[in-house]
């Protein structure tokens, strides 16, 4: 069960060009705002990453500018995990729970994924908020995920997790936000 107090959102290589080769690239990217804002609004911290973003490109800036102050680290390894700046960061917020999105599913997501399971991390894997070049690479690298242990989600099953009740002014806020 996902709780603000234990989770954290990973947006994942949302990079240059590569960001709108996916796979429905404008559902992904909305629902990427939306998580970001979403954990915004619940207090919920946020770590993005680029993969080597000389040669792919810096995060686009739709995702960029909803990010804020968030910690962005590059790397060179496929998975996030692989990076020291991303191991320390992760351990400096002491959660349990990390929901992931980003791009791509089958690369650097399942990867990552992979390695936070072996790490002990609870992987929530938001599955209309990660993509692949193919909508073939996207299903395989959900289901290899699931398979590891991940536990598919929506963007809206997240942040309503996360909510637990209605009748708030962040209620309020997210309702307008998955609209």
């Amino acid at each position: 069960m996902l709780t603000t107090a234990h989770t954290l959102l990973l947006v994942i290589d949302v990079q240059g060009k590569l960001a709108d080769l996916v796979w429905r690239p404008e559902q992904v990217q909305k629902n990427i705002g939306v998580l970001i804002d979403g954990m915004k609004v619940l207090g919920i911290p946020v770590i993005a990453t680029e993969q080597y973003p000389k040669g792919l490109g810096s995060t686009i800036p739709p995702i960029a500018d909803r990010l804020g102050d968030a910690p962005v680290i590059e790397k060179s390894s496929f998975s996030c995990c692989g990076e020291f700046n991303f191991e320390t960061k992760l351990a400096e917020l002491h959660k349990t729970d990390v929901v992931v999105c980003g791009i791509e599913t089958h690369v650097c997501v399942y990867q990552t994924t992979r390695d936070l399971l072996a790490l002990g991390y609870n992987v929530h894997l938001v599955t209309d908020a990660v993509s692949s070049r193919t909508e073939e690479n996207w299903q395989l690298g959900v289901s290899v995920c699931s398979s590891l242990g991940a536990k598919p989600t929506s963007t809206e099953m997240v942040l309503f997790e996360l909510l637990k009740e209605s009748g708030t002014e962040r209620f309020k806020a997210i309702s307008k936000l998955v609209k």
